[in-house]
């Protein structure tokens, strides 16, 4: 599918229209401890799991991990580094553990499954900066996986984090990233989130006002929701991107969030660095989390694997 054309650029929302910053931290909480409590059959619980705890030093202190190890540890040639979803407020790294554990036994790589700091306790730059850092911190020569291919992916907020990620390898220098994985992020919180186009036959699962809550207690000052980290696919930021790590985008037709997906799939490709565009017609946001459609999910998982597969092999 051809990506549309990019979204008008808007300006922040007065003041009068935006939540009060006690009710957004509170909606967060909220939320965070709904998904606390929700559970989810996985598609791939009989897929086996080597894992162990492991502690990633970051800038804004230690951060929690779980690694999961290949079938072949000695002969994996790639790391991916993954960040869970969840509205930078929700969600654990256990969100993503049937992802985890396909891919390091699919694919063969090492996986790190991140626990970042969120909101409110942490906003932005803070999860960004922490995701950045384990990058680094994967990129060492000291690690088990010393020479192997570097790859990150996230989730809805994940993808967004492992967007802001890579641009800012990409500003800062390195370190070198072989793919990121980009499922239904969030790429522009400049455009309210009522504007944001939805299905008419369908009532996408996120509800502007939810998404409004969400976006001001990750980043409550709306000026800074035009970094490039924060919206990528608003206005200019990313007319020019050239050398960003080569991406797999999926997008899903029945997220309120497809339009900006469809946008940064465009940026991407304008710089060469777009590897795949999956356009996922009959599903909403959140798809494979929620269990909506375990077909659509265990196929695109197995493209996801072969995807990361292909990018850690010389």
């Amino acid at each position: 599918m051809t990506p549309s054309s990019p979204l008008p650029p808007s300006s922040p929302p007065p003041r009068s229209a935006r939540p009060r910053q006690f009710v957004a931290d509170g909606m967060a909480r909220l939320l965070a401890v709904a998904e606390a409590r929700q559970r989810r059959e996985s598609p791939f619980a009989a897929v086996p799991a080597d894992t162990a705890p492991v502690t990633v030093p970051t800038r804004h202190g230690d951060m929690p991990a779980t690694l999961y190890r290949p079938r072949t540890a000695d002969t994996a040639r790639g790391v991916y580094v993954n960040v869970h979803g969840g509205g930078f407020s929700a969600g654990a790294p256990a969100m993503d553990d049937s992802l985890c554990r396909y891919l390091a036994h699919e694919a063969g790589v090492f996986v790190v499954n991140v626990d970042y700091r969120r909101t409110p306790h942490a906003r932005f730059p803070v999860p960004v900066e922490q995701v950045y850092d384990a990058l680094v911190w994967a990129a060492d020569g000291a690690r088990p996986w010393a020479g192997a291919a570097l790859l990150v992916g996230g989730q809805s907020a994940g993808g967004s984090l492992a967007a802001a990620a890579c641009r800012t390898a990409l500003t800062d220098g390195g370190p070198e990233i072989a793919l990121q994985v980009l499922q239904y992020p969030p790429l522009d919180l400049v455009t309210p989130a009522r504007s944001k186009a939805a299905p008419t036959d369908h009532e996408p699962m996120l509800r502007p006002s939810l998404s409004q809550f969400l976006d001001a207690a990750y980043v409550p000052d709306p000026r800074q929701r035009t970094d490039p980290r924060v919206s990528p696919a608003w206005g200019a930021n990313s007319d020019d991107i050239t050398g960003i790590a080569p991406a797999v985008l999926v997008t899903a037709g029945r997220d309120r969030l497809r339009a900006e997906g469809l946008v940064y799939a465009a940026r991407l490709a304008h710089a060469g660095a777009l590897v795949a565009h999956h356009d996922l017609p009959d599903v909403d946001h959140g798809y494979d989390i929620t269990g909506e459609n375990p077909e659509v999910t265990k196929e695109m998982y197995a493209v996801l694997a072969a995807h990361v597969r292909h990018a850690a092999t010389p």
